[in-house]
């Protein structure tokens, strides 16, 4: 992986734990995250002109991601509802890069050097290390385990169909744009039916952090989906996750969350895993 692909992933490991810590402080997950996607869908819109349509090969996984996107959304918001941040957020994006190891194997026969599997099970250990650490964290609620475990399945199965996707697009600008227009559709029809006056009541509360929300989440997963374009996808996901150290030092300037010693240590795995990573990947 190049050091400049390398560096934008970086970026969207900071960007996405930004996100992932505004949607948690406001107390209804689905609100945010719906909020984000629709206004990232109605930006993306009149772009969808200066780019050609995705090759018909890019439409199978493009819309598998959709799918795999909305069960996701609700996944991650009883994950933030049951447990958390400094919990939760570890747990499915430690559990994910190992997943998406297996898949990429399986689904795109991307097999890695022996040194970057090694830095990727190191990264995955330390962020999974802090869920469980227990002490001035806290034991994990076994409901918010539960769907933390359920999350990071369906964040390996769309980071796979992604990868797939955009590779098989033609131009990843493309699969990009169509993907954030189909993504709000599902979550924003049930909130239409089910909880329109509330969900409408908080985007016209906080139309400001909605519009901070939407470009950190938009251009934060553009630039995962743009790097599995040219990188592999297990690399790309592991270096992405280390948006949980970020997350971590959030938790704790935001919502006070305690620090800890375990969470050093964590950094430290973290750390030498994409040092591996990236001199050996």
């Amino acid at each position: 992986m190049s050091p400049g692909i390398a560096a934008l992933v970086l970026l969207a490991a900071l960007l996405h734990a930004s996100w992932n810590a505004m949607a948690k402080s406001g107390g209804t997950p689905e609100y945010s995250i719906a909020s984000y996607r629709l206004v990232s869908a109605v930006c993306c819109l009149p772009l969808l002109f200066f780019f050609p349509l995705p090759l018909a090969a890019a439409w199978p996984p493009l819309i598998a991601s959709v799918l795999i996107h909305t069960a996701y959304y609700v996944t991650l918001s009883k994950s933030y509802r049951a447990g958390d941040l400094s919990q939760v957020y570890p747990l499915f994006r430690g559990l994910a890069p190992v997943l998406v190891t297996i898949g990429a194997i399986g689904f795109a026969g991307e097999w890695l050097a022996p040194g970057a599997m090694i830095g990727i099970a190191l990264v995955s250990a330390g962020l999974i290390s802090i869920t469980f650490a227990g002490g001035s964290l806290g034991k994990i609620p076994p409901l918010a385990l539960r769907w933390g475990l359920a999350t990071s399945v369906l964040i390996a199965a769309y980071t796979i169909a992604d990868g797939l996707g955009v590779r098989a697009a033609g131009n990843p600008f493309s699969y990009i744009l169509w993907l954030y227009v189909f993504e709000p559709i599902p979550i924003g029809l049930w909130l239409l039916a089910r909880r329109r006056a509330q969900w409408f009541g908080y985007m016209g509360a906080k139309p400001g952090k909605i519009a901070v929300g939407a470009l950190s989440a938009a251009i934060a997963y553009g630039l995962v989906i743009y790097a599995m374009g040219v990188a592999p996808m297990a690399l790309v996901s592991s270096l992405r996750e280390t948006s949980v150290i970020f997350a971590a030092l959030i938790g704790t300037l935001m919502f006070r969350e305690p620090f800890g010693r375990q969470r050093v240590i964590a950094a430290v795995l973290v750390c030498i895993g994409v040092a591996l990573i990236k001199i050996l990947g």
